[in-house]
């Protein structure tokens, strides 16, 4: 068994690293601190073909296997977590259902674009009662001639206020349970879409995230996603692929906070030496480590399951509690090694900090990949 990267995987991530350098790190502080979107990264991003990694070539993506996706948003993330999720939900939660369950209309209509960039994609399952479960949600779609109706209110959209395509869940008929519930694909433009309050957050905050309000938006019946009754199934497969990018989200964000200690630490002198010769502080850094190399085999596994078409659901679900629950310890041990320091605005561990939080909850909490592995290993 190889572990190591091909010369393509490494050529990959030095191109990235390349433009991350260039492009994100600059302003990375700014739009932290003014939750702005940073379209002109995404516009790089979308030149040079990362908004469409996984995808065939014809579909307009760049026909990169997982393993080298997932790696590029753990470098992404390594510079400004809330890009890289951006990237992350554009491409595995909105333009992955349309891969996956649509037609070749639906696929030539909203894949290509999404693919190469031109349009940016958001996936609108959470309402404000119904997380975790999903089939908790009420909005609902109901048949009119060639078109479905939908109402009710969508919550904690990711690229909500920017995105240009959606992918939304709605109850076909709510009698079924979670077998009917439906997917939709609705363009920015449709009347009944609505983007409505912008939710400012702790950490990743040059992500946008809104509300989406449905006031009867009519969809017509060709840009139902799959077949009627389909929706769970497709939102569940969806986030066993996005739960892979998050790991690698995580893993970048954490892979930043040690090389911030390791760098601190041999600068910072107390009692006449550098910290980092203080084996309290060393242990810090090799805990950090040893995690980091862990979540990165963790999710690399998953995505080459996937890339094998081979079952992995439980390994996504394994590598994202993995990776998420290390980064919100580790960025917090990166903090304590920068004392004072690393407590005040504008330090790039505190903001690290912050952002490994949200690894823990979206897309599934630290709890209910619990309940996913639990589930694939009882059954």
């Amino acid at each position: 068994m190889d572990f190591k990267l091909s010369e393509e995987q490494e050529l990959i991530r030095e191109n990235i690293r390349e433009l991350v350098k260039k492009y994100l790190d600059p302003i990375a502080v700014e739009i932290d601190e003014s939750s702005r979107y940073p379209a002109e990264v995404i516009e790089q991003l979308a030149a040079g073909g990362w908004m469409g990694m996984p995808y065939p070539v014809e579909y307009g993506g760049a026909g990169l296997d997982y393993v080298s996706y997932a790696m590029v948003i753990e470098e992404i993330s390594r510079s400004c977590a809330a890009t890289g999720f951006t990237v992350s939900c554009h491409t595995s939660l909105a333009s992955g259902p349309i891969f996956n369950f649509g037609n070749e209309e639906q696929k030539q209509k909203y894949l290509v674009p999404l693919a190469k960039g031109q349009h940016i994609g958001a996936f609108a399952v959470t309402e404000p009662g119904a997380g975790t479960d999903v089939g908790a949600a009420t909005t609902t779609a109901t048949l009119d001639g060639d078109s479905y109706v939908l109402n009710g209110i969508k919550t904690f959209t990711s690229n909500g206020p920017v995105a240009d395509t959606f992918v939304v869940f709605a109850f076909t008929d709510k009698s079924l349970g979670g077998k009917g519930m439906s997917a939709f694909i609705i363009s920015k433009d449709n009347p009944g879409l609505k983007v409505g309050q912008h939710f400012y957050k702790m950490g990743i905050r040059a992500s946008q995230t809104s509300e989406i309000i449905l006031k009867d938006c009519r969809v017509p019946r060709e840009d139902l996603l799959g077949k009627e009754g389909q929706g769970l199934q497709i939102a569940m497969s969806s986030f066993d692929h996005g739960r892979i990018g998050i790991a690698a989200q995580a893993v970048g964000i954490t892979q930043a906070a040690l090389d911030e200690s390791i760098s601190y630490s041999k600068q910072r002198v107390q009692f006449g030496k550098p910290i980092s010769k203080n084996q309290a502080i060393q242990w810090m850094i090799a805990d950090m480590a040893t995690d980091i190399a862990a979540a990165r085999f963790l999710y690399s596994y998953a995505a080459f399951l996937k890339d094998q078409k081979q079952p992995f659901s439980k390994e996504a679900a394994m590598a994202k509690v993995f990776a998420a629950e290390m980064s919100t310890r580790h960025t917090s041990k990166a903090v304590q090694i920068h004392g004072g320091y690393g407590y005040i605005k504008g330090q790039k561990v505190e903001r690290l900090m912050r952002d490994a939080k949200i690894t823990e909850i979206y897309e599934g909490t630290s709890e209910a990949q619990r309940m996913v592995i639990a589930g694939n290993l009882l059954r």
